[in-house]
């Protein structure tokens, strides 16, 4: 039996299919905001890996002898000898009191009483883009020069933003395929409901010659259509959350210190269009084994 135009629309809109959008929207909810976590993570590893990929930090700690002020500063000085004539390096400059401070807040506070620690001095260093710096050779000279300097190049945090922005994507990704399962199980379930609900016109259309296929095709296309609208509710609302994030700053509520900021950023939040247009086609293979499997058993 051929199918005619109006085939996709020969199943009446259940009154019951509430629970079942509330559902899937929720599902897709819950999977945009997974799906946009694994997008910030991914984007902020990557800007801090860049930050330091280029970077190298020698820190000068407070000598045990002599006056100790005086003692970091000579030491201070030979280190930036040292670095400023090794080739690659293309800036060192030490930071300030105040910026090693600012540094030390997010843990310690603004106390009066941290301004008075023995903290070491730091000195911020620039390889420069393509260079190769001998970094063994560059800590035996500066241990030469300053024996109370310690050479940071940074691949240890670059490792572990590394593994915690895989561990972020992949718990991602397992959430994403979590919610694949519960959606498809949902509407698998709703999609035998609703075979027994219209079991009568089902029946019909068989008598009258319609293939497993046709009516396989009007079930498809109305769980695809219920599915696609309900995730697309959920995915917009996930994508104002993320973007109404952006906009704390501006109503006073302030970041928390090292974590990266929650918010997409527009070019971004197209990827969420994603989760609705997984969703549908879910809902359409899954109503469609379904239906032939129930045909299969009943035919």
């Amino acid at each position: 039996m051929a199918a005619p135009e109006g085939s996709n629309s020969i199943l009446p809109r259940d009154t019951g299919a509430a629970p079942l959008d509330v559902v899937i929207g929720v599902m897709a909810f819950l999977a945009a905001l997974a799906l946009g976590a694994s997008l910030i993570a991914e984007r902020t590893a990557l800007g801090w890996r860049a930050g330091l990929s280029d970077r190298l930090t020698v820190q000068i700690l407070p000598p045990a002898h002599g006056a100790p002020a005086r003692e970091l500063d000579g030491e201070v000085d030979a280190a930036l000898s040292v670095l400023r004539a090794t080739p690659g390096i293309a800036h060192a400059a030490p930071l300030t009191q105040e910026q090693t401070l600012s540094l030390v807040q997010p843990w310690l506070g603004a106390d009066v009483l941290v301004a008075e620690l023995p903290l070491p001095r730091l000195i911020d260093a620039t390889i420069a883009p393509g260079a190769q710096v001998d970094l063994p050779s560059l800590s035996a000279q500066l241990k030469q020069a300053a024996p109370d300097s310690l050479l940071d190049d940074h691949a240890r945090w670059i490792s572990r933003l590394k593994n915690l922005a895989d561990a972020i994507t992949w718990s991602a990704y397992g959430i994403l395929l979590l919610i694949a399962i519960a959606t498809a199980a949902a509407v698998s379930f709703a999609t035998r409901a609703g075979l027994e609900a219209h079991h009568e016109m089902v029946e019909l259309l068989h008598r009258m010659g319609a293939h497993s296929n046709f009516i396989a095709r009007a079930f498809e296309r109305h769980y695809f259509r219920a599915a696609l609208g309900a995730a697309a509710v959920g995915a917009v609302l996930a994508a104002i959350l993320f973007l109404a994030a952006g906009g704390l700053e501006f109503a006073g509520i302030e970041a928390v210190p090292f974590l990266p900021p929650l918010a997409l950023k527009l070019k971004e939040v197209p990827w969420l269009l994603a989760v609705p247009a997984v969703a549908g086609l879910i809902a359409l293979v899954t109503a469609r084994l379904s239906v032939l499997a129930a045909l299969r058993r009943i035919y």
